[in-house]
């Protein structure tokens, strides 16, 4: 696709890693299994599988009801833990009303509910790092309410109850940007010295990635461009440290939000997506770019995604009783390879700069 000869060239660069985080795909794929494996039945998932408006439409269009209460799920019908995780509580509710529940939480999470559960049982008061109406966060403090206190910014420190300085952990949500965490967790560590650290990292390795990306990419670039719904904390978090780097940011779902005034005196610009956000929005966003802009394509590596993981246990389950077997069924996700494979069938040149650690250029 050629631009319109009255149209400027931009230099258009793509972060990798950028989109789907490989929790947020598990999710995703277990709905797409669910529905083929069982056509005729309801099937509902407890909030959006993942915070993006264009995956809860196609899922709805499909056929998937999304509730918010387990009371909404008919009895003994299937229902869907989302991406974010839920409480043990909304568990027994599923549990009571006979539903067969497939657990599609990220993996991550569920590290950070089993930290919760240790500490705990270990007598630690625990603060989790997050915003308190995060679904993730709700989930999470649901697996011990009375030892969990919320702390969303420095300012909620001098109103934290503390039993006993020495028996004090702190936990954070996924998602968060790793520099907001830190000025939170530096200011827990000021007033509680002797504070513990997670076992592991809690924020996510995908989040992590993407945001170092685009905290390395983007003060090279005049303009970023982060595709991801307003609901996901990632995709915000993303335009956040482009601006605190310097370069402005719009954060929009797809290419019909964009405003040809963005563009004024813009010569590069950098697109990267929320960890929720499919990679078929990426893909317009470029072809408008390349038609409208003449946009010519770099894509820029900091950190390269190949994984490969198994089906969730209660998926599998549920395959066994339908007749299903599960042996050797995985999920793969490698978005280069495939987004390469996706530009050569078009006959589109990019340019691929390797800022791995240890690449020469």
């Amino acid at each position: 696709m050629m631009p319109r000869a009255e149209t400027r060239r931009m230099k258009l660069i793509l972060a990798n890693p950028r989109g789907f985080c490989a929790g947020v795909y598990m999710a995703i794929d277990v709905v797409d299994q669910l529905l083929d494996i069982c056509p005729d039945e309801t099937i509902c998932v407890y909030h959006e599988i993942v915070h993006n408006r264009h995956v809860v439409e196609r899922f709805i269009r499909r056929g998937v009801k999304f509730v918010e209460s387990i009371k909404e799920v008919p009895n003994g019908a299937i229902v869907v833990f989302s991406a974010h995780g839920v409480s043990p509580a909304i568990r027994a509710l599923a549990k009571a009303k006979n539903l067969t529940a497939i657990d599609a939480t990220c993996p991550l999470v569920t590290k950070v509910h089993a930290e919760a559960i240790r500490y705990a049982r270990k007598g630690y008061q625990i603060f989790l790092v997050g915003h308190a109406d995060h679904q993730e966060i709700v989930g999470t403090r649901g697996e011990a309410p009375e030892a969990i206190q919320i702390v969303q910014s420095p300012d909620d420190i001098p109103n934290l109850v503390v039993r006993d300085p020495s028996k004090l952990a702190y936990l954070t949500q996924t998602t968060l940007s790793l520099d907001d965490a830190r000025k939170v967790i530096d200011a827990l560590k000021v007033a509680f010295p002797q504070i513990k650290d997670p076992p592991s990292e809690d924020i996510c390795y995908a989040t992590t990635n993407r945001q170092t990306a685009v905290r390395a990419i983007a003060p090279n670039v005049d303009l970023v461009l982060v595709v991801g719904s307003s609901n996901s904390s990632n995709s915000l978090r993303l335009t956040e440290i482009s601006e605190n780097r310097g370069t402005p940011a719009r954060l929009i779902d797809d290419k019909s939000e964009l405003r040809e005034e963005w563009f004024t005196n813009v010569e590069s610009v950098l697109v990267t997506a929320g960890a929720s956000a499919p990679e078929d929005l990426v893909k317009d966003l470029v072809l408008h770019l390349i038609e409208h802009y003449g946009a010519e394509i770099e894509q820029h590596d900091v950190y390269r995604e190949e994984v490969e993981f198994g089906l969730p246990g209660t998926l599998k389950e549920l395959m066994r009783k339908r007749g299903i077997d599960p042996a050797g069924r995985r999920i793969r996700m490698d978005l280069r390879a495939d987004f390469e494979e996706w530009l050569t069938s078009r006959g589109i040149p990019m340019k691929v700069v390797d800022l791995t650690v240890g690449a020469t250029n």
